[in-house]
């Protein structure tokens, strides 16, 4: 029955948040954002101080329920009285319009719940990239990195802990901890008992921990990095050459590629379009082997050459993505080109290009995430240390440091951050570039 109830309660959130909302649009009455603002604040505050209330006196998951309800009944009774008088005032646009705010509240709490269900994995990296040893494995979970209070005795930095002993407890500071297992702690509080020195079983020892990230996990993972790859600058450089050169290759390629699918007309154009599409359906594992003969024959194994130089021959996807674009755009640009004496290639720097930035937009961000990222291509064709990219290098930490998972989750954050970095600031071209469908006015 318990399971069924905290299902019950979770699928009555989305409801009882929802009719909430959309009651304190309500209530507003159009007085503007800023009285919306003060309904959700005094709404909040009513909401914690009742859950606070209901934890007090009843167990979860029925506190969790009967929040939901206590939250959802009279909010939904202003909404369907607000929609009534609204309808009996002959006010039909107030009523469709709480109607909508509903609609929308609802969404938009569904579509917040995912997107903290999947923040949920990389705040867990972050977090753990800042905790002691100590809390890692502990459950439940350790959400807040913590570190031991410390004092200096005679030069020596001691941990706090807290120590019961017979009904009182003293704050005591580690001295030294012995083989056996016992601590020699001398007392800090209370001050009757200062400067008190006791020896005690280091089980009976409560540490005193406060907020205070580690953030010696990233200093670490940078220091255990072979020398020579100078705190892992090596890595980098590499990564980023390799990008930087498969982005330029892809957007060369596949927009020129393209070009000549969508804007020039050859015989067999539409035949070997369909070609280039079937090559999408054949599996990166079949062609593995035969491109690794190829690139061995030309002696570039254990070069950055096979990880670059495919880009320059374009790519199927990207082509058949940037051809969908360049067809939106009208002839008639074209023409006046051509009128103007502009060359074909003119044609495709001058005009086309500039016209399909949303486009070239997403396939340079897919690009740039698919060559930061890209581990299979390292493992087979490189083979010297110096040449490692950070995906591999990423690779071989694990497998040295796996039992440190601080300063793993560390190295693990730092390579990521660039990636997140990138898509927080070009969300915007990439969502344009993958849903533009038209030309922009």
């Amino acid at each position: 029955m318990q399971p069924f109830l905290w299902i019950f309660a979770f699928a009555s959130t989305y409801p009882a948040i929802a009719y909430a909302l959309t009651a304190a649009y309500a209530l507003n009455g159009g007085r503007g954002r800023a009285g919306l603002a003060g309904l959700l604040a005094v709404l909040v505050a009513i909401g914690a101080l009742l859950g606070w209330a209901l934890s007090r006196v009843i167990d979860p998951p029925l506190t969790w329920l009967l929040w939901d309800m206590t939250l959802w009944l009279p909010s939904l009774a202003i909404v369907r009285t607000r929609i009534r008088r609204a309808r009996e005032a002959g006010e039909g646009q107030t009523a469709r319009a709480i109607g909508n705010a509903l609609r929308q509240s609802v969404l938009h709490t569904v579509l917040l719940s995912g997107a903290v269900l999947f923040c949920v994995p990389f705040a867990w990296l972050v977090v753990t990239s800042l905790k002691e040893d100590e809390d890692m494995s502990k459950f439940p979970p350790v959400w807040v990195p913590r570190q031991q209070v410390t004092v200096t005795i005679h030069g020596k930095e001691c941990g706090v802990s807290l120590l019961k002993e017979k009904g009182q407890t003293l704050k005591v500071a580690t001295l030294e901890e012995l083989e056996t297992g016992e601590h020699r702690v001398q007392v800090l509080e209370p001050s009757s008992r200062l400067g008190e020195v006791l020896m005690v079983p280091g089980s009976q020892l409560q540490k005193v921990r406060v907020f205070a990230p580690k953030w010696e996990n990233y200093g670490d993972a940078l220091r255990f990095l072979p020398p020579e790859t100078n705190y892992g600058l090596v890595f980098l450089g590499n990564t980023l050459f390799l990008s930087i050169l498969s982005i330029i290759g892809t957007v060369l390629s596949s927009s020129l590629v393209a070009f000549a699918f969508s804007r020039l007309r050859w015989p067999g154009r539409d035949i070997w379009f369909v070609v280039l599409l079937a090559t999408m359906m054949v599996p990166g594992a079949v062609t593995m082997l035969p491109v690794f003969v190829i690139f061995r024959s030309l002696g570039w194994v254990d070069t950055l050459r096979p990880l670059w130089v495919p880009a320059f021959f374009g790519s199927a996807f990207n082509i058949f993505l940037l051809r969908q674009f360049f067809m939106t755009i009208p002839m008639d640009l074209e023409d006046a080109a051509k009128i103007d004496g502009c060359s074909y290639f003119g044609i495709y720097w001058r005009i086309m290009l500039p016209l399909i930035k949303p486009a070239l937009a997403a396939v340079t961000i897919w690009t740039f995430m698919g060559a930061w990222n890209n581990f299979m291509g390292p493992l087979i064709y490189i083979s010297s240390p110096e040449k490692m990219p950070l995906a591999y290098a990423l690779q071989l930490f694990q497998s040295q440091h796996g039992g440190e998972p601080g300063m793993l989750m560390a190295a693990a954050t730092m390579v990521m951050f660039p990636v997140l970095v990138l898509f927080f600031f070009t969300q915007r071209y990439f969502i344009e570039g993958v849903t533009l469908t038209g030309i922009k006015g």
